[in-house]
């Protein structure tokens, strides 16, 4: 809780903005985050199209999750094989 407080009082004091406005906009980052993951999630498990999928968090965003993705999946086959 001690990390929380002395980045809101970081971000007060920086960006010139009252303590109310930082937490508004923390809470709509953190909203946008986790809708991206969810989304990014439904694609990877097949749930959603890819063309849908853009069309929600972007193509920059499916692309990296899509590199991830088959890292991720290199990884774990390299890991069965050993």
């Amino acid at each position: 809780m001690e990390d929380t407080m002395t980045y809101l009082e970081a971000l007060t004091r920086e960006m010139h903005k009252p303590e109310t406005e930082i937490m508004t906009m923390a809470f709509q980052v953190g909203l946008r985050q986790l809708w991206r993951e969810h989304v990014l999630g439904q694609y990877l498990r097949d749930e959603i199209s890819r063309e849908e999928t853009i069309a929600a968090v972007g193509i920059d965003w499916v692309e990296l999750a899509e590199r991830q993705h088959a890292a991720m999946i290199e990884d774990l086959a390299w890991a069965l094989r050993e």
